[in-house]
């Protein structure tokens, strides 16, 4: 399946749009997205056009700090059923490994995660957000909006209590330097390995005065039972496997089932279990691969073509038009320039 997230994550991003001068419909729509999945607490859209929609917005509306002006209008119920697992840890480790644990709820693209500082600092460990990009491109301003709120949810768990040292970026600053250091009270480094909080070692033993061992419980149990992990489910393993070897090797089923350690035969069963078929999840790994090189690079047609299994262009041609309505040269053009009356067109 399409890797999703919760739709959730874009709440108060229609307000923010049309206070930018924004036509927030029509931005969305572009991205296959409707506000009413907006307003859902139960929604999923696909994360990739939820990551391109911010990032577009930000460009189409000269807005670089777009992300983090959505995470300070954001809190930690944007997460749905795993907020009320984390407000109830009783210590901030205890609630980053529940949410690593369930943050598939969220979206499987994302993790959290605790780590060694990256600068090699005693008594400093480093709060890590990543996107599998495996799973969907890398995008600027939803990694901006994920840092930005993992650190709003902290503030708002233990206070002032952060023990932060300084916060890392993968990319280049999208605004002034002053931008970030205003919004985390901290330094920020830009080009890292990872999107990571650099915090006190001691912030992990903090207590929350939210701590509930009994409501835990039953939203652990909630969870459980309703949210199976999906990196379990054949058809994610299948998923992953094309997503890693799409473009290398010919995208078999018998090369799947014997990475996978079975027979096709009794791959086919398991997914059809599921609801699933090998060629409609090979249909879905083409489709993001190909929106991904498209939207997000300029190689060459036929290059994209080799890269997501297809031996002709023409292939991919008929493929896109049958996914998007569209041939790959407009689909290119609609997502990489602004539509005409947009603020960036306006201003050039």
């Amino acid at each position: 399946m399409v890797p999703m997230i919760r739709a959730a994550g874009l709440r108060g991003f229609v307000p923010l749009v049309e206070r930018l001068g924004g036509e927030a419909d029509a931005l969305l729509a572009r991205f296959g997205l409707a506000r009413q999945a907006l307003d859902s607490d139960e929604a999923l859209i696909p994360i990739t056009a939820n990551d391109l929609v911010l990032d577009a917005a930000a460009a189409e509306l000269g807005c670089p700090d777009l992300g983090l002006r959505l995470a300070e209008a954001q809190d930690l119920s944007i997460l749905g059923p795993l907020a009320g697992v984390i407000e109830s840890s009783s210590t901030v480790a205890e609630a980053l490994a529940l949410a690593s644990r369930y943050m598939f709820v969220h979206s499987p693209a994302l993790s959290v995660g605790v780590q060694a500082d990256p600068r090699g600092s005693r008594g400093v460990v480093a709060l890590t957000y990543r996107k599998d990009l495996h799973e969907s491109p890398y995008s600027p301003q939803a990694i901006e909006l994920g840092l930005g709120l993992f650190y709003q949810v902290a503030v708002m768990l233990v206070g002032s209590r952060t023990g932060l040292r300084s916060v890392e970026v993968p990319h280049q600053p999208l605004s002034p330097v002053s931008r970030y250091t205003e919004f985390f009270g901290a330094d920020v480094t830009f080009g890292c390995r990872a999107a990571a909080l650099r915090v006190e070692r001691h912030l992990l033993d903090e207590r929350f005065a939210t701590a509930d061992e009994a409501i835990q419980r039953l939203a652990v149990d909630y969870l459980a039972s309703h949210y199976p992990d999906p990196a379990r489910k054949v058809s994610t393993q299948v998923r992953r496997a094309l997503t890693g070897s799409l473009g290398t090797t010919s995208p078999a089923i018998t090369g799947v089932a014997r990475l996978l350690s079975v027979h096709p035969r009794t791959l086919q069963r398991k997914l059809a279990a599921e609801g699933a078929s090998f060629e409609a999840i090979l249909d879905e790994v083409r489709r993001d691969a190909a929106h991904r090189y498209l939207t997000t690079t300029d190689l060459p047609l036929g290059q994209v073509a080799a890269l997501v299994g297809f031996t002709e262009q023409s292939t991919l041609s008929h493929a896109v038009r049958r996914w998007y309505g569209a041939s790959p040269r407009e689909l290119r053009r609609t997502a990489q320039h602004p539509a005409p009356g947009s603020r960036t067109e306006l201003s050039r």
